[in-house]
């Protein structure tokens, strides 16, 4: 480190609580933290564009065979019932509800698509001299909807629950379907944004002028260009993001209404034998626990029940301590954002299950299952508050701490 030379060093505010960082010379694999709100700059696990492209080709070859070939099969009433993505989500808009179906869709094969699209896109973009910065703006905010794990989970509860009524197989399309979860969690954790920005827009920050802003886009230091924009991605540049504490408060505030109607009332509905049986969140935990499924009741509870609650009550608190200039530990309450963003699209875990048992015992034989009303409003809900935790502006948290620690 004695060596390094200084005009090598980057100097630039951090992203999260704006403090001034000089920042030395490193390679991908080392990682870089904030030494005040302990966020990772760089977390060290960046692989090449070249990689990320031949993962990314072999993701869209897994794909067609993922989602369109069966995932699990049953035997009921002597016929075989196969489930596969596709096939769900046509059922659910079949049924009249082309909004949660659209929800479903885009998080269990839009944003997975656009993922491995994306990246391809960058790799030839690059020769071709394409305008990136859209892409690159949209891979940014894309890993809290890919949610192939998070269907994937689903689809072990599904087959434990229709292990009640049938005989479950795995399907042609489950060890696609695993692998290309797989590769794209590998995609996700080894895709570094913030090196591509570097790679194809590289630009020196300017934290010491007077003007100097943080980018909450690309993460970019340095003052608005003559249109008021950013210079590296180009899009609107701002002291802190506008808006970003009314906007928290009304997605916050419409998930609450939302969340009630959609506990109240059914999600599932089950026609067995001529006799109609409605489940909602709570029941269906409480009938899995009736059935000997403890492990599974465990998951739809804490992933439709208690990770809604626990968001919500989360960031109220952040919300507030932001408001009220509260001296809480502002470290702390970065921790507890970052929390809420990782365990906020498990939420959607319900509706992957409900879409599978509707492909499976949708028959109208002596056995249907269809939808229930309250899927609409969960699912509204969770997307909202997925939507809350990334407007909310974390410097925030650091402002209203040091006007707190100002009036003492």
């Amino acid at each position: 480190m004695d060596h390094i030379n200084h005009s090598q060093i980057i100097s630039q505010h951090c992203c999260h609580c704006n403090l001034k960082l000089s920042i030395p010379p490193h390679d991908t694999q080392q990682v870089v933290i904030c030494p005040r709100c302990n966020s990772q700059l760089d977390d060290g696990r960046s692989w090449s564009l070249n990689r990320l492209f031949i993962l990314s080709i072999t993701l869209l070859m897994l794909a067609p065979i993922a989602f369109w070939q069966p995932l699990i099969s049953i035997h009921l009433l002597g016929t075989q019932i196969n489930a596969n993505v596709i096939e769900g989500i046509q059922l659910i808009n079949q049924q009249g509800d082309p909004l949660t179906a659209s929800i479903v869709a885009f998080c269990a094969i839009v944003a997975p698509l656009f993922l491995p699209i994306f990246i391809i896109y960058l790799y030839l973009g690059k020769r071709l001299r394409l305008n990136l910065r859209p892409i690159l703006l949209v891979l940014s905010r894309l890993k809290e909807w890919v949610m192939l794990d998070v269907y994937l989970i689903g689809l072990g509860i599904a087959a434990i629950k229709m292990q009640d009524y049938a005989t479950v197989f795995l399907g042609h399309g489950f060890i696609a379907f695993i692998t290309m979860t797989f590769i794209s969690l590998l995609i996700l954790i080894h895709l570094n944004v913030e090196q591509l920005w570097r790679l194809f827009y590289p630009k020196q920050p300017q934290s010491n002028g007077p003007e100097a802003l943080t980018c909450q886009a690309c993460h970019y230091t340095g003052s608005p260009n003559s249109r008021g924009v950013c210079r590296r991605c180009h899009r609107p540049l701002h002291y802190r993001e506008p808006y970003s504490l009314q906007k928290t408060w009304a997605a916050l505030i419409a998930a609450m209404i939302l969340l009630f109607p959609a506990n109240l009332m059914p999600i599932s509905v089950v026609y067995l034998n001529g006799q109609r049986m409605e489940d909602t969140i709570y029941s269906g935990v409480v009938s899995l626990i009736d059935s000997g499924n403890w492990p599974i009741a465990i998951i739809v509870f804490i992933a439709s029940i208690l990770v809604p609650f626990i968001k919500i009550v989360i960031m109220i608190l952040l919300l507030l301590s932001i408001q009220r200039h509260s001296k809480t530990d502002p470290v702390l309450r970065m921790k507890l954002l970052k929390f809420v963003t990782w365990i906020g699209r498990w939420s959607m875990l319900d509706l992957f299950v409900i879409a599978l048992m509707m492909t499976l015992i949708n028959r109208d034989q002596l056995m249907s299952f269809t939808m229930g009303p309250a899927a609409l409003f969960f699912g509204v809900a969770v997307i909202l508050t997925i939507l809350a935790v990334e407007w909310l502006d974390s410097r925030l948290i650091w402002d209203s701490y040091g006007k707190s620690q100002s009036t003492k």
